[in-house]
């Protein structure tokens, strides 16, 4: 005997070891998807703003252009650090499958901020129909449900795992042994 009685000292640091074990990899790739995705989210509001601000480039052709180069630094991000582990596939059929996923995204974002401005706000004008609940149900709600969605999304069906290896078939010989 050591001396030490067994007790929660010794179940918590197994039980976070456990947790951590089964899903240390996941919070790693969460991290470095959100750390992804902040640098493109500042990306898109730097380069949207500089064009409408310095460049007098209209708004919805600035933030076009703003979406497109900040989402294709998402995609080199999340491919080459986030989930630079997983089988690299046709870098034209991930690119495509990420900004298809990226569009189903903002159209969660959309959906939200028209529920609230419009399903909500008809019933309670003055809380759903004002600047402050149009950025909670845009930015707030909607950009979480749709970033949840993409790194579902990314994570199963863009950044694809290799597949398991297979176990070789073992030949059974009906000759030998009768």
């Amino acid at each position: 005997m050591t001396g030490e009685q067994p007790g929660p000292r010794q179940t918590r640091p197994g039980l976070i070891r456990a947790l951590l074990d089964r899903f240390g990899h996941l919070v790693r790739e969460m991290s470095k998807f959100a750390t992804v995705g902040g640098i493109a989210f500042l990306v898109d509001f730097a380069l949207f703003n500089y064009l409408t601000t310095a460049r007098g480039v209209e708004q919805v052709t600035a933030k076009t252009i703003s979406t497109v180069i900040a989402a294709s630094f998402a995609f080199v991000g999340n491919r080459f650090w986030t989930w630079r582990h997983r089988q690299r596939n046709n870098p034209a059929r991930e690119y495509a499958l990420f900004f298809f996923f990226n569009a189903v995204g903002l159209g969660i974002a959309v959906a939200c901020l028209a529920i609230s401005r419009y399903g909500l706000g008809s019933i309670w004008p003055s809380v759903f129909q004002t600047p402050l609940a149009d950025n909670i149900a845009s930015f707030v709600v909607g950009t979480g449900l749709g970033t949840l969605f993409r790194f579902w999304s990314y994570r199963r069906f863009v950044f694809v795992e290799a597949g398991t290896r297979t176990v070789p078939q073992v030949k059974h010989d009906r000759d030998h042994g009768a």
